[in-house]
């Protein structure tokens, strides 16, 4: 059974930077995307960044020209830069492998706080 597994969360001041990564643990073929969505506390999952298997990327309003995703597709990971954090980016992070067949492969979440 392939699983994601995620790292790099933590606690960061505001205006800090972490960088979140999410690795296959086994082989994923016909990968159309991967992506990074996050959920704070009360709040319903949202899109943070996209990635394509043309890399074509995409991010949500409230991270761009913050966050950057980029991928190993060797390595099947894919990671998320995160710069200039916000009290308001505190969430847990799912990354999420989009495949052919309509199939996505979910990570289990890495939590990010940012506080002072």
């Amino acid at each position: 059974q392939v699983q994601l597994v995620e790292s790099g969360g933590g606690l960061v001041q505001p205006g800090g930077s972490l960088r979140l990564s999410c690795a296959a643990s086994g082989s994923i073929f016909g990968i159309i995307a991967m992506a990074w969505y996050r959920q704070a506390p009360g709040k319903q999952r949202e899109f943070v960044a996209r990635s394509t298997s043309r890399n074509r990327t995409n991010y949500a309003d409230a991270v761009k020209g913050r966050f950057t995703i980029s991928r190993d597709n060797a390595e099947n990971t894919v990671y998320l830069q995160m710069n200039s954090l916000k009290p308001e980016d505190t969430a847990v992070y799912y990354c999420d492998f989009e495949v052919d067949g309509n199939y996505e492969y979910w990570g289990q979440g890495t939590q990010v706080t940012v506080a002072s």
